[in-house]
């Protein structure tokens, strides 16, 4: 048999799209039953919009506290205050309004809670661990009891997963926590508030997206339910990214890159493993502070170009969805990231050769570059695709 696998769906009920966020979120807590909703929220949408307005108006005297302060790359520190507050107003619900930083913040806060979690270092007990197989799963912990709903304003799809991305401020680390009862329960897509989000967050987080699609699509472990989404998914998220460029005014556009987004995440979903862009790319955010649709930004186009002796009937599959049939895949990617005006090496974010050798130890540690197509022994392979995207 040529071809075998196992697609297990997760734990999420609903994704609602193109409908207002408040209309959508309160039928979304009314058929739940909740009465205690704890709000995880962007700080820049609360202090400078009047989306949290609108979004505490819609739920009324349900809103039973409020977290706006999540750092970018979802520190440990900040989940343990989001956690305190959330186990304060005794949160039955916890509903997300922001980008991916606060959405993986949420899912491990319902870790800390179920497992009675208030300091830092007590996240080391949520770390994955090794299944007899030696696939990373959850550890022996109490499953989350407190669900959660997202409305995301980013494009970085991890609304979509089952995974959350913390960082261990002790050491600079982005860990990846995993537990199938941390992905949220229903989404809400609503393009109308994402023009509040900074143009290069918005574009940036998309070419994430696009990431999880040419990453899904050009692992040797793809398969056709994985394929059919992520192609789907990259032909929205192309056409719509380039759309908002031109025009940020364009609702439809956005709705095209959320829904892409959406569809991006069916590879992750369904056992597709990421390559060395996401692995890199995490070592560059925890490390360097470089947001994560900018890793991938830099990377994606030289991690293509380093796979390519492996799958290149794979990366014409991408050039196809892009458009342009008869075209190098890293070319057609790295021109359209160039149109929208996002960096595209390690030095215009400041990264120099000095600091190869970091980035290429930190990458081994991560998922994902032992699952990379074109096997990865050790550092010096990550390095040579470094000086690629140097």
């Amino acid at each position: 048999m040529a071809l075998s696998g196992r697609v297990a769906f997760g734990t999420m009920e609903s994704v609602t799209f193109g409908r207002p966020f408040a209309e959508a979120v309160a039928a979304e807590v009314e058929s739940r039953g909740a009465e205690r909703v704890f709000l995880m929220v962007s700080g820049t949408l609360n202090l400078e919009t009047d989306e949290i307005a609108k979004l505490r108006r819609a739920l009324g005297n349900k809103v039973a506290g409020e977290f706006d302060r999540m750092s970018p790359h979802t520190p440990r520190s900040d989940v343990i205050a989001a956690a305190d507050g959330a186990r304060e107003a005794r949160a039955d619900l916890i509903v997300t309004f922001g980008g991916g930083s606060i959405t993986d913040g949420a899912k491990a806060v319902a870790l800390c809670l179920a497992n009675d979690i208030r300091e830092p270092d007590r996240i080391d007990m949520l770390r994955p661990v090794a299944g007899p197989d030696g696939a990373l799963g959850p550890p022996p912990i109490n499953p989350p009891a407190v669900p959660q709903i997202t409305i995301p304003t980013t494009l970085s799809g991890g609304e979509f997963s089952a995974i959350s991305g913390v960082t261990d401020e002790r050491t600079r680390t982005k860990e990846l926590l995993r537990h199938p009862g941390i992905m949220p329960r229903a989404v809400i897509l609503d393009p109308a508030p994402t023009v509040h989000t900074p143009e290069w967050l918005f574009l940036s987080t998309g070419v994430r997206a696009v990431d999880h699609c040419v990453e899904g699509v050009c692992s040797l472990e793809a398969h056709p339910y994985g394929d059919a989404q992520a192609l789907q998914g990259l032909s929205l998220l192309t056409s719509g990214l380039a759309r908002v460029k031109a025009d940020p005014d364009d609702i439809d556009a956005r709705l095209d890159c959320q829904i892409g987004t959406w569809m991006s995440m069916a590879p992750l979903a369904s056992g597709v493993p990421m390559g060395a862009s996401h692995g890199i790319g995490y070592i560059l955010g925890a490390v360097f502070d470089i947001p994560h649709g900018h890793t991938s930004c830099i990377m994606l186009p030289s991690v293509m170009r380093w796979n390519r002796e492996v799958n290149a009937d794979r990366q014409a599959m991408v050039a196809r969805a892009m458009g342009h049939p008869d075209e190098d895949a890293a070319d057609v990617l790295d021109r359209f990231i160039a149109g929208l005006g996002m960096p595209r090496s390690l030095s215009a974010a400041n990264v120099g050769p000095e600091h190869f050798e970091r980035i290429a130890e930190g990458s081994m540690k991560t998922p994902w570059i032992p699952r990379n197509p074109r096997p990865i022994a050790g550092p010096a392979e990550v390095r040579e695709i470094l000086e690629l995207a140097a």
